[in-house]
This record gives C-alpha cells, structure tokens and sequence, in this order.
C-alpha cells in the first residue's frame, strides 16, 4: 500500500447485534476506503477497529484533514446512541506484510496462565518480530491461543521458542502461514501410546507371563538405543507358545487415547484421509481400522500354527524406515503430495515418517523426538492436533451439532 494518510475508528462496549452495521453505515457516506477491519468480543466486550483512508478519488480541494474530522464527529454521535465509546488515531498508512512473511504459531497450555503468554510474546519481541492478530482457539480440553507473527526468521524464532516453552511448560507450534497450513488431506498416525493408550505387545506379554521383559526392551527401543527390528523380534520370541485367543482379549482391552474420536471425525468430515502405521500387529490394528472407519494400515504380523503364536512374524518389519514408506505409499493411492501429509508419532521408529511428512507432530514423545520433530504435543489429548491446523473448538462443535454427533469431545 502506498503512504497516505489513515484514521484508526476503535469502538468497544457491551456487544450486541448490528454495532458494526451501524458503524460501517456511519462511515459510508463518507469518501473514505476501508483499509483494514477487525474485530473480537472478549467476555462479552466487543471491540472493533476500523482502519480507513481518503477515498483517491475524493474531490479537488477537500483535505483529508477535514474529512477525517467530519468522521470522528458522526461516530461519536453513533457511539453515544449505541452505548459505546469510540477512539481515534491518525497515522500514516502501515506496511502491507506479504504473506509469505508470515508465521502462525499456536500455544497449548492447560491452563494457560498471563506470565507464560507474556514470555512467549517477549520471545517474538527479541527476534524483531511482529504481532499481528491474536486469537483464541478453544478453551477445553486445554486452552489454546493462535498469533500470526510478522518480520521473523523461522528457524532463529523456532530455536527460542522451543527453549522458552520448555521453561514455561507449554507447547508452542510454529508453521509457515499460507493456504497450504488447511491444505493437508492425509493424516498418518503411529498406534501405541499415539492411538491408543498402552503398547499391545505389553499387553499380550502380560498373558504370557514376560510383561517385564518385554517392558524393558520395548522402553530400550523408544529411546533409540537399540534397533527396532531386533527389539521386535526379541519381543515377540518371548510370546512363543501363547494361544491365540489372547489377541481377542487385548483387542477387547483397547482405550483409545482422549479426542482420538473427534480428531477422526472432523477431519473426516473435510475430506481428510486418515491411516495407522505400526510396528505392532495387523491382527490389533485391523479391528481399529474397522472401529475408526480408517482408510489405511500398515503393521507386522504374528505368525500362529495351530492356534498358538510361533513366537515369530510373516513378511517383512514395519520398522523406523518401513514407517516412513508407508507414509509416501499411503500419500500416492490417496494422490496427496507428501507437504499436504500428517506424521504423529511418540517413538524414535516414527522419526523418518516424522521427517517426510508435511508436518511431523511428536504427541508426548520422548525428548530425541520431540527435538527433532516439527512441532510437539505433550497434553494427553488427540484431538489438539484441530488446533495446529487452524480449526477451532467452536468449529468442531458446530460440525457435530450439524453431524448430530452427541459428545462435543470424546474421552477416548
């Protein structure tokens, strides 16, 4: 835009409908042009701001100077007539931030409390940055607040964030603004402890008698000290001889982790695709396929003769790198580009799908893969995940009272 003279009209008071009809109504008759408009109701309280300049084409010899007090005087008459009180600042003009500048970050905390916003805002402060908007995104399961942040260098303002999250004990996204940001279509999502709660092999360890042992290699591959497919096949050596039937229990034994559901069933409802990917067993996630109307799976398979677990698998591991091929074979048969694609893992097996994907999210993971993945979740929460793309609580509400869905939020 151009330098020229503005008028910022700011007008705050109880809310009720028609204020901003009546505000723009007031300016209409005057030849100014609106060049910003915003507004937010805080408790109650609304607050809306317009930013207007001299219409170009105004006539010769009419200064701005006087149509701009011609414009306070009608506003604050329509302001005394609808209980309001109205401001005014005159500038000249402001710098249009193109949108490839822009960043939206987006805060999780439960709950969230003055000092740790106002850290997380001082951090964009000491990067040069800028505030643009503002916006509250839910309120429950935790509380969560959307900035768009102007003038900052991604990968200099990520580094902060990260360490003064981690102080404030919040979470604290950042991602390129842009269409792109709602443009993803294919959620891939890792099983246990992400999906569900628990790991399935402790489970069935548990009716094999070696929940212990299994524990302890299982925690040894989550941290990245020992190979996957070894571990696995260590793991599942100690489950030989155990009957089948023992999977029908775990199955039936399955909690799903909270808003698991309603992250499912949103997204659904835009058009996403959803897939599991798991170093698990397929005789477990097909039946959370068939629960959660999912569209793709991927996972190894138990080998059982004569009703009992061999103690071995059929066909190649799902392991680190079988995750990540999964992911990009999943984004194919759905014609997704890899950018428009999800990773949520906890494990350092999920790092390479975390990696490839658009947006890697790393949902209470352990340290070597929150600090490697793009963003990271540590509330207990599935459905979170709405938030870091942009949609609110108030949106999957209304989406399940259209859907006549009756739980607004799912426990799981």
């Amino acid at each position: 835009m151009n330098e020229q003279s503005t008028l910022l009209v700011t007008v705050t008071g109880r809310d009720r409908p028609g204020v901003s009809a009546r505000l723009l109504s007031t300016l209409s008759v005057f030849p100014v042009t609106l060049v910003d408009l915003e507004q937010v109701v805080i408790g109650g309280r609304l607050v809306l701001g317009a930013l207007v300049a001299v219409d170009e084409g105004v006539a010769p010899g009419v200064s701005g100077d006087r149509v701009f007090d011609e414009v306070r005087s009608a506003v604050e008459k329509t302001s005394i007539d609808l209980e309001m009180e109205a401001e005014f600042t005159s500038g000249n003009g402001r710098v249009t931030v193109s949108a490839d500048d822009r960043l939206h970050m987006t805060l999780l905390a439960d709950p969230l409390r003055p000092g740790q916003l106002g850290a997380i805002t001082s951090c964009i402060a000491r990067a040069g940055a800028n505030i643009e908007r503002i916006e509250r995104l839910a309120s429950y399961p935790v509380t969560s607040i959307e900035l768009e942040v102007s003038g900052a260098d991604p990968e200099t303002l990520r580094g902060d964030l990260a360490m003064e999250a981690a102080t404030q004990q919040i979470d604290v996204a950042l991602q390129p603004s842009g269409l792109h940001r709602r443009a993803k279509h294919l959620i891939v999502m890792d099983v246990d402890s992400t999906l569900i709660q628990g790991e399935v092999i402790e489970l069935l360890a548990e009716h094999a008698g070696c929940a212990e042992e299994v524990a302890r290699v299982t925690e040894e591959a989550m941290r990245g000290d020992l190979d996957f497919e070894e571990s696995l096949r260590r793991r599942v050596a100690l489950l030989k001889g155990l009957d089948a039937s023992a999977m029908d229990a775990v199955r039936e034994r399955l909690v799903l982790t909270a808003g698991a559901r309603t992250l499912v069933r949103t997204l659904k409802r835009l058009g996403y695709e959803f897939a599991i990917v798991s170093g698990g067993f397929t005789q477990i996630t097909d039946a959370l396929v068939d629960r959660l109307g999912l569209d793709y799976s991927a996972a190894n398979t138990l080998e059982v003769v004569d009703g009992k677990l061999t103690g071995g698998l059929v066909g190649p591991v799902i392991d680190r790198g079988g995750k990540a091929e999964a992911l990009r074979g999943f984004a194919a048969e759905a014609g997704v580009p890899l950018s428009r694609t999800v990773a949520i893992g906890d494990g350092a097996n999920d790092l390479d799908m975390l990696r490839a994907a658009g947006l890697g999210v790393a949902f209470n993971a352990k340290p070597v893969v929150r600090e490697q993945a793009d963003t990271s979740v540590s509330v207990p929460y599935l459905d979170t995940i709405l938030f870091l793309l942009g949609i609110s609580r108030e949106e999957v509400e209304a989406a399940d009272r259209q859907g006549g869905s009756p739980e607004p939020h799912d426990a799981g």
